[in-house]
């Protein structure tokens, strides 16, 4: 059925505000419901854009970008495409941390979101149902809040996520947005503050946890599958108990990505391979220490495993090459409390003369001589100058990953790293970082972000029709995203910036629809990849 007069300007994804033609406003009836004035999308988007640049504060400049998202995707899609390093960080990551934590204060309206509780698992269907209205959705979002990076356990404030992503996914893949859905599963929060905020718009609870919870899991799963079959279910930000086991159980059977897990492997992988471009040294010759074993952590650390198995190592040679570093200093086989993650990365304390004297960074630094630092640990400063460089002081170009975000949990600041390794650490980093002049040489800091590489995984998978999305074809993300970099350029980045995510997300999605097609995994018909990624972009009619 045609949508005519308000119908059309209260629904996002037809509404084009000012932009609509005399023409078009007869044929929609939207005569006598806008201004005499028609501007074009050119005109809005500039305006919109000097209101943008007026705010004081980032959160206000994302808060009004919000607004516009909410009332006309293509608009801000526009907006997105024209200033997309710019407002990466505003409308994602870092700030919309800051958006989470005052998501009660600042809800104005759901954003096109299923929100699912834990309390009601008999309406899962009809709610989805509900929130698609109608719509053909090829891409979900969801969330339970439980272990947002840097800032952890946000309940249903954390829908924000679901909303980012995708906005990310279509601004950098061509993902119709209009296929996509947010969804916010509410099993209870176990943030005092909110249990106690009385604006707190979620199940006030402690969470729902064990069998009930994963039954929920199982029936929303079920769900989405007779709801939306040729879609692709993205997980983002569960806690460390239940990512893994939620991945591990349906990875093979339908198509499913976790973000967390498998998207931070896939851009640490891609960083590495970018810095051993650069520094001409073997990926088989380096070890590798993760500071932080949680969800990302280990998530990299089987993303570098199973690579350097690809490049002819054993199982059990590969696994010589990792070290572990969580709270309790470097894990070994008899660490209490292990996850089934970090089982098997562990160390024998008889590798060690001083096993029980390796509970801190440092320490393990000084004992095991890492190549290749990596740090998802939210622990502020980790990376100090001593640890640093006593690393430097054993391998020639020390590979150094702060990933932790926002900035105020990073484990090191870049220009810190440069300094304390005079112009010779391979950086990657969490955040945006500007460029770094150095000793008469401008050093490009890549910015290790999973919104590099999750679009182009995703749409690929998607364009390919892929029944799953398996290891191969995220091995073939990371090397498409690390080919792009220049490693003859003084101070060059291990990995591309964000500036041009548009381009190499293309790349990416191609090489990910092609391991498919190679693989035979891909839909009935489907042999070309390029044109089966061309083909489902997104073209917005402005």
């Amino acid at each position: 059925m045609l949508r005519k007069g308000m119908q059309i300007l209260n629904d996002p994804f037809k509404n084009k505000g000012t932009a609509f033609t005399i023409e078009e406003r007869k044929k929609y009836g939207l005569l006598g419901l806008l201004p005499s004035c028609v501007r074009t999308i050119e005109e809005q988007a500039d305006e919109i854009y000097r209101l943008y640049q007026s705010k004081n504060s980032r959160i206000e400049q994302r808060h009004l970008l919000m607004e516009v998202f909410n009332t006309n995707r293509t608009l801000f899609f526009y907006l997105m495409e024209k200033h997309i390093a710019e407002f990466m960080p505003v409308v994602y990551d870092p700030v919309i941390a800051e958006a989470i934590e005052q998501y009660n204060e600042r809800y104005i309206k759901p954003q096109d979101a299923a929100y699912l509780s834990i309390e009601h698992p008999d309406l899962i269907k009809e709610e989805l149902a509900d929130a698609a209205d109608g719509r053909d959705i090829r891409l979900i979002v969801v969330t339970d809040a439980e272990g947002i990076l840097g800032i952890g356990d946000w309940g249903v404030n954390g829908v924000d996520i679901s909303v980012g992503k995708l906005m990310v996914y279509t601004a950098a893949a061509g993902i119709d947005p209009s296929q996509v859905l947010p969804v916010s599963i509410d099993a209870g929060t176990n943030n005092e503050k909110l249990l106690k905020d009385p604006h707190y718009l979620g199940n006030r609870m402690k969470r729902v946890e064990g069998q009930p919870y994963f039954d929920f899991i199982d029936k929303f799963v079920d769900a989405v599958e007779g709801l939306f079959p040729k879609s692709l279910l993205h997980f983002e930000d569960f806690g460390r108990g239940t990512a893994a086991r939620i991945l591990d159980k349906y990875q093979d059977k339908i198509l499913t990505f976790n973000d967390d897990i498998q998207g931070t492997g896939i851009i640490a992988l891609a960083g590495v391979l970018g810095a051993m471009n650069i520094s001409k040294e073997k990926l088989t010759d380096q070890t590798f220490l993760t500071f932080g074993a949680g969800t990302a952590g280990m998530g990299i650390a089987k993303m570098l495993y199973d690579e350097l198995i690809r490049q002819g190592l054993t199982p059990e040679e590969a696994k010589k090459h990792f070290y572990l570093v969580d709270k309790q200093g470097l894990l070994f086989d008899d660490t209490p409390g292990l996850t089934p993650k970090q089982k098997p990365f562990t160390r024998q304390r008889s590798e060690f003369a001083n096993a029980d004297e390796l509970t801190n960074l440092l320490a393990v630094v000084k004992a095991v001589h890492p190549t290749v630092m990596i740090g998802t640990s939210t622990q502020p400063g980790s990376f100090d100058e001593a640890v640093v460089k006593e690393m430097a002081a054993h391998t020639p170009r020390p590979v150094i990953f702060p990933l932790s975000n926002p900035t105020k949990l990073a484990e090191a600041k870049a220009a810190d790293l440069l300094k304390w390794t005079d112009g010779k650490a391979l950086i990657a980093t969490g955040i945006p970082v500007k460029d770094i002049e150095y000793n008469g040489t401008v050093y490009q800091i890549g910015q290790a972000n999973n919104a590099l590489v999750y679009p182009g995984v995703g749409f690929g998978a998607l364009a390919a029709e892929a029944k799953v999305l398996n290891d191969t074809m995220l091995a073939a993300a990371a090397h498409a995203l690390s080919g792009l970099v220049d490693p003859e350029k003084p101070g060059a980045a291990v990995l591309p910036p964000v500036s041009k995510l548009t381009e190499f997300s293309k790349r990416v999605a191609e090489r990910v629809a092609e391991s498919a097609i190679d693989q035979g995994l891909a839909g009935d018909g489907i042999t070309d990849a390029k044109k089966a990624v061309e083909e489902k972009i997104w073209k917005p009619q402005y």
